[in-house]
């Protein structure tokens, strides 16, 4: 039978964006190869690759928006733009070796749970089936544009797309655009076009609450001082954490700093917008916080220029070139930009997963989609999610989070390998108290005292962002907790074919033969098992001495782990963890 250790272990990661390649590089960094990332567009980078819009950025400060342990010290802006973002991610893909695991132009449609083989058979959209000990879905909450079904939109005779899918190629200058939507990207590119068209009408759904972005360059200097200072570079990043963190009081209901941030938001918007019957259109109708806090430093000021109208009666119906809205206006546009956000309540849709039984993950989820921390869910055994139900934030770096994910499930496939386990599956009642708690904890914040948000699905079950803090997020993701889940031993093995390999081909994984012996460097080493005082384990027995001491520290918290490689020798040598 062949060893599920973490050498032969085949883990299958679903994206490529932040996620995907955050667990793909810690397995790197741990010597882990027998792993492939599934993409299935040309290029890696997920949302950062999709959306191009004109004056794309992100809404966090740089020096938070990357790795911790790949920090980035030349960012241009404190809020780096699109490109230079996508840029980062190609860099650490390049730095850390994950080309040759990525499999671009591989879409997957599904996956099914094998019980007697304990392995997840894998289908991609074009037929072929890939076998994985390990699922990883990495897709996050943002990556399908979300079309409004307006009346007549099939009759409409103009130009009109999603900005998530950005037409370059149609010339905005002197043409009439209408844009549906005011949200955080509309904010970001409408300034961006404004100056080129002759006219832009904003159908605006509901205002939304803003505060400056306070955008500044980098100097060279700072730039040369961070990259000569980590420590320096360090505390600026745990400065900026908490600076955000401290906003976290913001979305608990009728708290001081809510009150506080509400006057300064409509202080802005009073102070920078000079009309004032468009004044009383942007002032929301909730609790601020209750949608996302929207930053921008030339949204406002875009809307004092004379070719710019916010429409706030909603669309009743498009004719061939115009928009019809329901108090009877009809305003001819030439392009239509939807900028009307993402479907991000379906998660990992369309795909199919199917679990134990053949459940269906959609059926698990009929209600709106749970998972214990956001990253297992019961019934769908060694399956984890990354950037899952309730883990997005209202206030701080989602690369936190990803990162607390990515231990988290480096820690299960470490308990896999103490145990001796092949499957491990997360308790149904384990979860069910989990969620009950967390919904409970939800009806507390701000976010169930506003009607539609994209927080929520259609039944107002809010299905997307986490209850408290990250540092209570990480400090429950820093261990995790055997007792929560169902440890059991694979029933039978599984083929080797068409198993996902380090270099993204099916065959046998990570180069390994079926005999579970692999070439490395010219010697073979063959893989066995040991026992080591109470922890049953997976050992790797080498046919050379494996003279030299490794040790690994974990990315986040510095802590370092240990395991052992047994040599033919009978001396027990440090090395990497097993996870």
């Amino acid at each position: 039978m062949p060893v599920n250790s973490r050498a032969t272990r085949r883990i299958a990661i679903i994206g490529s964006g932040f996620s995907g390649l955050c667990l793909g590089i810690q397995l790197k960094r741990l010597g882990i190869d027998s792993f492939t990332i599934f993409e299935k567009s040309d290029r890696l980078g997920g949302t950062w690759r999709d959306n191009t819009y004109p004056g794309a950025a992100c809404d966090v400060p740089s020096f938070s928006y990357c790795f911790s342990f790949e920090q980035k010290t030349d960012w241009s802006r404190k809020w780096a733009p699109q490109s230079e973002i996508l840029d980062y991610m190609e860099h650490c893909a390049k730095k850390y070796d994950l080309f040759r695991h990525i499999r671009f132009g591989t879409e997957i449609a599904g996956a099914s749970w094998d019980e007697d083989a304990s392995v997840w058979r894998i289908r991609t959209a074009k037929g072929e089936e890939v076998l994985a000990e390990v699922l990883v879905a990495g897709v996050g909450q943002l990556n399908r544009p979300n079309m409004p079904k307006l009346h007549g939109a099939e009759k409409f005779k103009g130009v009109s797309f999603h900005s998530a899918r950005w037409r370059h190629d149609v010339d905005l200058t002197g043409k009439t655009a209408g844009v549906v939507g005011n949200a955080a990207s509309a904010i970001q590119f409408i300034p961006q076009i404004a100056p080129k068209a002759s006219k832009v009408y904003i159908f605006q759904r509901s205002a939304n609450w803003m505060v400056p972005r306070n955008d500044l360059a980098y100097t060279d200097e700072q730039k040369r001082r961070f990259a000569r200072n980590p420590v320096l570079t360090r505390l600026y990043r745990w400065m900026i954490y908490f600076q955000h963190e401290m906003n976290w009081p913001v979305f608990r209901r009728s708290s001081f700093l809510s009150r506080r941030m509400t006057e300064a938001a409509e202080t802005y918007m009073r102070t920078t917008v000079k009309d004032a019957k468009l004044q009383e259109a942007l002032m929301p109708d909730y609790p601020i916080g209750g949608k996302r806090i929207l930053i921008s430093d030339d949204y406002y000021q875009a809307l004092n220029r004379e070719n710019v109208e916010v429409v706030t009666s909603g669309i009743d119906h498009l004719d061939e070139n115009a928009v019809a809205t329901k108090d009877g206006r009809s305003i001819p546009v030439d392009v239509l930009i939807y900028a009307t956000g993402f479907d991000s309540t379906a998660f990992l849709a369309p795909m199919a997963i199917r679990g134990r039984g053949g459940h269906l993950l959609q059926d698990e989820w009929a209600g709106g989609a749970k998972a214990y921390l956001g990253i297992s869910v019961a019934g769908f055994p060694n399956m984890f999610l990354m950037y899952g139900p309730n883990t997005n934030l209202g206030h701080n770096s989602i690369i936190f989070m990803i990162e607390c994910q990515a231990n988290y499930i480096l820690n299960c496939l470490r308990g896999l390998d103490e145990s001796g386990a092949s499957t491990m599956d997360l308790r149904r009642e384990v979860m069910d108290e989990f969620d009950a708690n967390q919904q409970k904890e939800l009806q507390q914040r701000v976010w169930a005292s506003t009607g539609k948000s994209w927080y929520k699905n259609e039944a107002g079950r809010i299905t997307n962002n986490w209850s408290g803090s990250t540092i209570r997020y990480w400090w429950k993701t820093l261990r995790a907790d055997p007792s929560v889940y169902q440890l059991s031993a694979r029933r039978e093995s599984a083929t080797a074919d068409h198993s996902p390999d380090r270099g993204g081909r099916t065959g046998s994984p990570g180069g390994l033969t079926r005999n579970g012996r692999r070439n490395v460097g010219g010697e073979e080493i063959s893989y066995g098992r040991g026992d080591f005082g109470k922890n049953y384990r997976q050992s790797i027995v080498l046919v050379r001495p494996f003279e030299q001491k490794l040790q690994i520290s974990h990315s986040i918290f510095g802590e370092t782990l240990a395991c052992t490689f047994v040599a033919l020798n009978g001396q027990d040598q440090t090395s990497p963890p097993i996870f």
